[in-house]
């Protein structure tokens, strides 16, 4: 099974992705996580990329793509599959990324989207930010990513939409059952 998990700053993705790598063995592959990481290694994609993550913009596409596609190849080569949360952050990364992964057989069966309304967005984040101490959750950075979010990432929702792979899931209720509604969301795939 191979999934992506879109969503706004707050929806989800990650406890969803943890829970969905568990439940079906897949590599949970978090494209935040895998910058912070490179970040902190001060790598040279690390350095390009920790300016734009401490204003809460897009990283370059081409930085994002160098780093997430070989990680996601790998995991379908190792027969795992995937659940991707947080890439593509546009339909440009979209479609690089598609043509990338095609040749590996790694595009996704379906695209989970979290849907959350703005102020129980802004909560979380900002609940995140006291527990886990993340530099990039200040409420400047949290408005940015979320206009940054609106701007760029929110058209993929169109864009998989008309490819037949959208799979909408309200996101505003208990992760239970936000994690049950994706269960029932990707249920076909996981029989198949």
């Amino acid at each position: 099974m191979k999934l992506l998990l879109i969503g706004p700053p707050g929806s989800g993705k990650g406890t969803q992705g943890d829970r969905l790598a568990q439940r079906f063995g897949l590599a949970h592959i978090a494209a935040g996580d895998l910058l912070r990481a490179e970040v902190q290694a001060r790598t040279p994609i690390g350095r390009a990329a920790a300016a734009y993550l401490d204003r809460g913009d897009l990283v370059p596409d081409e930085v994002v793509i160098e780093l997430v596609v070989p990680v996601v190849i790998k995991a379908v080569e190792e027969g795992k599959g995937y659940v991707l949360d947080g890439f593509p952050r546009s339909v440009g990364q979209a479609k690089v990324a598609r043509g990338q992964v095609e040749e590996a057989g790694a595009t996704p069966d379906a695209v989970i989207y979290l849907d959350v309304s703005r102020e129980e967005l802004v909560r979380r984040i900002l609940a995140r930010a006291t527990i886990e101490g993340r530099s990039d959750d200040t409420a400047e950075v949290v408005r940015n990513r979320l206009h940054v979010f609106d701007e760029a990432t929110h058209p993929l929702v169109d864009y998989y939409r008309d490819r037949g792979l959208l799979r909408v899931v309200d996101a505003n209720r208990s992760e239970d059952e936000v994690a049950a509604d994706i269960l029932a969301a990707v249920g076909d795939l996981a029989e198949g």
